[in-house]
């Protein structure tokens, strides 16, 4: 049983700064690609970003690009997102996810196990 917790969600300010972190147990952590998406209100849930299984390929959202940065550190199983210069648009639960494949997806429906999301709120 894998299990995935997400920390790090809160309320900030419209320009502002957050790191999500998604510690992952049970199994062999540097065996998953790892993924964020995201859920906002009456929205359906979005890939956010992704990164292979030894970190060295990642992805994002276009509406992500040069503002968030995902990252993992296979040595304490936990997957990072940080996410600079938020926009009120970023606001949304946030999920982490994990992959038993090398290469992250952009498709949810490829990822095997899920974190119950932690909440970021921007305000503008």
């Amino acid at each position: 049983q894998v299990q995935l917790v997400e920390t790090g969600g809160g309320l900030v300010q419209a320009g502002g700064s957050l790191t999500l972190s998604c510690a992952v147990s049970g199994r062999t952590f540097s065996g998953y690609a790892m993924g964020w998406f995201r859920q906002a209100p009456g929205k359906e849930r979005e890939f956010v970003a992704g990164i292979s299984v030894n970190g060295r390929s990642t992805k994002y959202t276009d509406p992500v690009k040069g503002r968030f940065t995902i990252s993992r550190d296979n040595a304490k199983n936990t997957v990072y997102l940080q996410m600079n210069s938020l926009k009120p648009e970023d606001t949304a639960v946030y999920y982490c996810a994990a992959a038993e494949i090398h290469y992250s997806s952009t498709y949810a429906t490829n990822y095997d196990y899920w974190g119950q999301g932690t909440r970021v709120t921007v305000s503008s």
